[in-house]
């Protein structure tokens, strides 16, 4: 039998055979590149729901069985018993590290999470009213000024050198972006705290190193409050080809500096209907405002005619459950008595969850809790402001794209990205 697809053209009766892909996991795929050479037409697939734009062994997703690997290895093993450092070199190196090389690696990024001194004066410049995204996006595309040899990277190790240190360098990004819209002093980063602590230390601390001194002494940062902000970041750690993902591609396509490809994504990661919907979910149980409102809501949710939408709910590839939301649920029952979450906003959300996993209307629609419904209320818990949301987003999912990044780069047989279209103007 040949491992080939035939296609025909119904208003000639000429047929066209393809050649039929076949992955490690996952479906087979028609190879159409020779689609338009052979039949003179395109293929039209708006969104790109049926279409494979490339090959990749970093993360593989199964939407019907809420399945979510990567490189082999299952989310929930990752989150469960590794750190996010272990899932970046996983998803960087092939492979999970041994303790010594987890150690190493975590000591590297420490000493690279200082930014050029230079870029002070970047951060100052933008307006305090300033949204910390678009701040990072600036300065990140800024990063390639201080880093242009970066364009030209000669081997393996210069390739893994440059994503270590745009890896190190985005907590510090984002920190210093927050405290610049607060108008308050910058803090370093301290070598003496892993990469989870060290975000919440320059996100909470005062000149000098200082923590918040109350009554009973100065404040901490307990091992609880790192658990669930590391498990955050490695459950957005990569997505596959989602729209960040794949922008990050098309640029690394042109042969852009890949911090402007890291920018670019960030752009697209910033809409409300990708990386921004998690601060959408806070803002929107914040409008409910009672548990004794969640009916009215939901039932505005159910009236087509009217505009409001519950934020947190389905997914484009998830069509059981989001393995990423399962996670995040349990960690919040595990937590919700340590990092004291709001209760009212527990009320909100689990009032809601409820009737979505049991109303036909949800059910029916395949409308589960996805990610972002949960991960608001534990970031809320952790003193995350909401416009600090989407950015933690961005401190997980830069690992990811920079690894989509280097194996785009290590694709002998890659195009500048071009999509056709169907013409429909004058």
């Amino acid at each position: 039998m040949n491992n080939t697809f035939t296609m025909t053209d119904n208003r000639t009766g000429t047929s066209y055979e393809f050649d039929i892909l076949d992955g490690t996991r996952g479906p087979s795929v028609v190879d159409i590149s020779s689609f338009y050479g052979q039949t003179g037409m395109f293929t039209y697939d708006q969104g790109y729901t049926s279409t494979a734009s490339t090959k990749s062994a970093i993360t593989f997703i199964d939407g019907d069985k809420g399945e979510l690997r990567h490189r082999g290895v299952d989310i929930e093993e990752l989150v469960e018993n590794h750190s996010y450092i272990e899932v970046c070199y996983l998803l960087l190196k092939k492979r999970l590290p041994t303790p010594e090389e987890a150690k190493g690696f975590d000591l590297e990024l420490r000493h690279r999470s200082f930014i050029h001194e230079r870029m002070r004066g970047l951060f100052n410049s933008f307006p305090i009213s300033g949204h910390p995204m678009a701040i990072m996006n600036s300065a990140v595309a800024a990063l390639t000024v201080f880093y242009g040899d970066h364009i030209e990277i000669q081997n393996d190790e210069e390739a893994l050198e440059m994503a270590a240190r745009i890896i190190a360098k985005m907590p510090t990004i984002a920190a210093f972006s927050y405290r610049h819209s607060m108008g308050i002093p910058f803090i370093y980063p301290d070598v003496n705290r892993s990469f989870t602590e060290n975000f919440l230390y320059m996100m909470r601390a005062y000149p000098g190193g200082v923590m918040k001194i109350g009554n009973d002494g100065e404040n901490t940062i307990s091992p609880v409050e790192v658990k669930a902000l590391d498990a955050i970041f490695s459950l957005h750690a990569d997505h596959e080809q989602n729209a960040s993902t794949t922008t990050v591609r098309n640029v690394a396509s042109t042969n852009a500096h890949p911090y402007v490809a890291i920018s670019s994504g960030i752009s697209a990661l910033w809409g409300s209907a990708h990386g921004g919907a998690n601060e959408q979910v806070i803002r929107q149980f914040e409008m409910i405002g009672s548990v004794d409102r969640v009916d009215e809501f939901i039932a505005r949710a159910k009236d087509r005619n009217d505009s409001f939408r519950l934020m947190g709910f389905g997914h484009r590839v998830y069509k059981n459950f989001d393995p990423r939301a399962k996670i995040l649920r349990g960690l919040q029952d595990q937590l919700k008595d340590e990092l004291k979450l709001d209760s009212e906003l527990m009320k909100i959300a689990s009032k809601i969850e409820d009737i979505a996993l049991n109303d036909e209307y949800f059910v029916s629609r395949k409308l589960y809790p996805n990610i972002d419904f949960y991960s608001g209320v534990i970031l809320t818990a952790l003193k995350i402001p909401t416009s600090m949301f989407t950015p933690i987003f961005v401190i997980g999912r830069t690992v990811g794209w920079i690894s989509q990044w280097l194996e785009y780069k290590e694709d002998k047989k890659a195009k500048i990205a071009r999509p056709r279209q169907l013409y429909t103007g004058a």
